[in-house]
Parts: structure tokens; sequence; C-alpha cells
């Protein structure tokens, strides 16, 4: 009668018999609550940590990546840019072709043309000789 005098009351008595507050369930279930919650927040922690760990190696993974693909770029302007000096390189040897070409035709009309010039200074230099 006196615990349901207390009980009414909002007093409890637990195990040991100390006057509680809350009902000694209440009281079991708030210290597995306040357990629970500090086994997630030290969860929730290594999870953060883990996260972080991850979220780091992604940025240095992102940094290498963006390293590469720079020199990935040079590369690619640098063969553009060998293509080009190449392709420059043999417009000019071709016509340079050209050029010793036209010079080489010159050079036999006028190799010919010395030569009839010899003939006929020899024919003539042979018919002087024979009238004298």
């Amino acid at each position: 009668m006196a615990d349901e005098a207390l009980a009414k009351a909002g007093l409890h008595f637990d195990e040991l018999n100390k006057i509680r507050v809350l009902e000694p369930e209440t009281q079991q279930q708030t210290t597995e609550l306040k357990e629970e919650c500090k086994e997630f927040v030290d969860k929730m922690g290594g999870f953060q940590k883990i996260v972080g760990g991850f979220i780091e190696m992604v940025d240095q993974l992102s940094k290498e990546v963006e390293t590469e693909k720079m020199k990935a770029i040079g590369s690619r302007n640098l063969l553009k840019s060998i293509a080009k000096q190449r392709e420059a390189q043999q417009q000019q040897l071709q016509a340079l072709i050209a050029e010793k070409r036209t010079q080489l035709e010159r050079h036999r009309v006028q190799y010919a043309a010395l030569q009839k010039e010899e003939a006929e200074q020899a024919e003539f230099i042979e018919q002087f000789i024979l009238q004298k």
C-alpha cells in the first residue's frame, strides 16, 4: 500500500530499494538507449574517419588524373606541332626539288646550245683550214 501511494506520487523503489523518480523499467530503457546512442555515435565517428580517408584518396587520385591529362594534352599538341613542322619541311623540300629540276633543264638546254656552237665553230675552223 505504501508502494502504491509512492507510485501515485511518482516515486519508485529500484532493485536496491532506493527511491527513484522514474519507474525501474523506464530507467532501464533509458540506460539502454543511452548505451545504444553512445555505440551509434562511436560507429558514426568511425564511418566519418573512413569517409574522410576515402575522400582524401579520391582527391589525390583526381589530382594525379588531372596531371596525366595535362601531360597527354601537351604531348598531343607537341605531336601536332611536329606533324605541321614536317609538313612545312616537306613542302620546302618539294619546292627546292622543283627549283633544282628547272635549273637542271635550263643547264641541259644551255649545254645543248654550247655543244651546237662548239660543233659549228669546229666546222668553221675546219673550213677555214681547208681554204688556206
